[in-house]
């Protein structure tokens, strides 16, 4: 081989190590092997046709290097793309968008192959068709330039990759001078040390220290709604059927599993502004940069809907989940798809352990999104109830404690309470009911903290679950939980459970987590002496009676015979509304149920001839009672004439709706007339 020759070759072989080189340079942004195949055949071919066509047109050689790039897109996808070409021009937004690591994707991975591919194509021909030394090295440092920008949130450094580079230049320069071999033994340690010498000097240049990031200035994609329903509208779903197992968790301690994050409200329903970027496993930290726990999670789907993905706290890592999407305000996980049973996944959390005293000298965020107030008369009785809870409170985070113990201790929670979380729901919680799920609580604690300048939303998420051997924690649908979260400057979003046990302010579920035991220690320190506490129902004094020596006297024998007359009597009346109804609930079959729904509802409504009437009849009487009267006329027509098509959910649905209509009536009725009913056994 001719002296011309080889150094042709040899050229021509570092300018593909030169392309692939500053293709790895985004080694920061796609961590793992997927990257070298968009590399090495976007660098080494075009080589190879450079060497070939030397002495043909340029037309050929491009046209030969457009179809190796063609190629080298069948193996990258595995086949061919039929938006290959959009794929390329989207790229760029795609990777500016994505927090980094990113997905190893195709659609991502091409505009890699396409870069490293053109520096390599023009790099070749330049060195193949002109004398220059080093123009065939320039195409290369530019990708390289690249590579640097789109990978400065990334892991790990690219200063090993640049004094490759610089090695690469050098010793391409050295070959294009021409001179004897001997020159190029002694120039590449030359080069070497220049390598070196940038190593060090790199990380000292102010440009290091804080260097310009393209994703800050990208347009992130705007809110777009998750899923076709919310999981805050899933909670009383949820509970009315508890026993639907929907993951389970393995992890070193229980903790409230968060699903999603809901930060806007218009007055009917909480919704989520959450911008979700793809990303290759990392989550942005959040505000708090003092001492927290970390927390390992392995998490494995058996049942739950939708594609928001659980986990404890503040995830920081996710990993064996591909097409994932965080949202860095939030924390909030999402899958591309919705995943199948058996579907597992690992996550690392990052829990929050402020002190006592970062909690007092804790102040509020300024955010006006996250304190508006929709439109209403509402709002009023929400501030005033907000201040009659904190009254006394000096401190911010006082306040936020001495709310949560005010609704613990002031409603109750039942399962059965009529599902949604409008102004005007909230309102009949809070005035009348004062009984609810989560769902209430949770919404109503985030708007009455509003109305105290306090930025905040609503979480929706599951308690530990059922604790099992190895540190196992099975979920079903009646671990479904709603808090409250408030933000804090510095410590970021606090935590808040206003939702009470089913049994008084303790909560008496199989397993609690630590936070809600840290909630309720927290509530008792900073809520003594506050106007927060229940009242304490005292005991009528009750008097004794002595005994009589000789046994009961004649003349008292009557009345206690009347006595237990009477209690038997209020017994029955007591009880045989409760046993009907409980009856009808439990009827065989969808249809039956359906019907005992009616005339449940019938019942309640006073309409003692209602087997005369139509269902539109009923409607037209009382229609203005309930919007879910005309609903449950309609299932229970339908019920009438086929019963055999009803389903179980509709059997649910008309149930669910005789409840509403049922607290409806009772709101309307006076104590009195609903007392003089029961006792007449009507």
């Amino acid at each position: 081989m001719t002296a011309p020759a080889w150094r042709r070759i040899a050229g021509l072989v570092l300018v593909a190590a030169l392309a692939g080189t500053a293709g790895w340079g985004f080694h920061r942004v796609f961590p793992g092997a997927e990257l070298i195949v968009a590399v090495v055949p976007g660098a080494v071919a075009p080589a190879l046709v450079a060497a070939l066509t030397r002495s043909r047109p340029l037309w050929l050689a491009l046209m030969l290097d457009v179809v190796l790039w063609f190629a080298g897109t069948i193996a990258l996808y595995r086949g061919f793309a039929p938006g290959l070409f959009a794929d390329v021009a989207d790229a760029w937004q795609g990777l500016l968008t994505t927090l980094l690591p990113a997905q190893p994707e195709p659609h991502l991975l091409v505009l890699v192959h396409t870069l490293v591919w053109a520096a390599a194509v023009i790099g070749a021909e330049v060195l193949n068709r002109t004398r220059t030394r080093v123009a065939a090295a320039l195409p290369s440092i530019i990708v390289y330039g690249v590579a640097l920008l789109f990978g400065v949130d990334g892991t790990g450094s690219n200063l090993p990759v640049a004094g490759a580079v610089v090695v690469l230049v050098v010793a391409l320069a050295l070959v294009r001078e021409e001179r004897p071999a001997l020159w190029l033994l002694a120039g590449v340690p030359a080069g070497a040390v220049l390598a070196a010498l940038a190593l060090v000097a790199g990380p000292l240049l102010p440009i290091a220290a804080e260097p310009y990031n393209p994703r800050e200035n990208a347009e992130l994609p705007p809110p777009r709604r998750v899923d076709s329903v919310s999981p805050l509208d899933r909670v009383s779903a949820w509970l009315q059927f508890p026993g639907r197992e929907l993951f389970t968790v393995k992890a070193d301690k229980p903790h409230n599993w968060r699903l999603a994050v809901l930060d806007r409200y218009d007055g009917v329903r909480w919704t989520s502004a959450a911008r979700f970027q793809p990303t290759g496993g990392r989550v942005p930290e959040g505000e708090w940069d003092g001492e927290a726990e970390t927390v390992r999670q392995s998490v494995t789907f058996s049942g739950l809907p939708g594609t928001w993905l659980p986990a404890a706290e503040r995830p920081v890592e996710v990993t064996g989940v591909r097409g994932l999407a965080v949202d860095p305000g939030s924390g909030s996980l999402l899958a591309a798809g919705k995943p199948g049973k058996g579907f597992t996944y690992q996550v690392t959390s990052r829990v929050a352990k402020p002190s006592k005293q970062d909690l007092l000298d804790a102040t509020p965020a300024a955010d006006a999104s996250l304190t508006a107030f929709p439109a209403g008369p509402q709002e009023k009785l929400f501030r005033k109830l907000a201040q009659e809870a904190t009254k006394g409170a000096d401190l911010p985070i006082k306040q936020a404690y001495r709310l949560q113990s005010y609704l613990r201790a002031n409603a109750g929670y039942e399962v059965a309470a009529p599902p949604g979380h409008s102004l005007k729901g909230l309102e009949f919680f809070l005035e009348t009911t004062h009984r609810g799920t989560s769902e209430q609580f949770a919404s109503a604690f985030a708007l009455m903290a509003r109305t105290l300048g306090m930025p905040s939303r609503v979480v929706v998420g599951f308690r530990p679950g059922e604790a099992e051997p190895g540190g196992v924690y099975r979920v079903r649908s009646g671990h479904v939980m709603a808090w409250a979260e408030i933000k804090f400057d510095r410590l970021g979003w606090r935590p808040f459970y206003p939702t009470p046990g089913r049994s008084g302010s303790k909560d008496d579920h199989d397993v609690v987590s630590s936070a809600i035991q840290e909630s309720e220690k927290l509530a008792g320190e900073f809520t003594q002496g506050g106007t927060d506490k229940p009242k304490q129902s005292r005991p009528s004094d009750a008097g004794t009676a002595e005994e009589s020596a000789g046994g009961p006297s004649p003349w008292l024998i009557a009345p206690m015979a009347g006595a237990v007359l009477l209690v038997a009597y209020l017994g029955v009346a007591m009880v045989r509304p409760w046993w009907r109804r409980r009856a009808r609930r439990n009827a065989p079959g969808p249809g039956q149920r359906v019907l005992g729904a009616w005339r449940q509802t019938c019942d309640d409504l006073g309409l003692r001839d209602a087997r005369a009437l139509t269902a539109e009849e009923v409607v037209a009487r009382s229609g203005a009672i309930s919007p879910d009267l005309q609903p449950l006329a309609d299932i229970s027509n339908y019920a009438r004439y086929a019963p055999e098509d009803i389903a179980p959910e509709a059997a649910d649905e008309a149930w669910r709706r005789s409840d509403a209509v049922r607290l409806a009536v009772r709101a309307r009725t006076p104590a009195t007339a609903r007392l003089r009913d029961r006792l007449l056994l009507r």
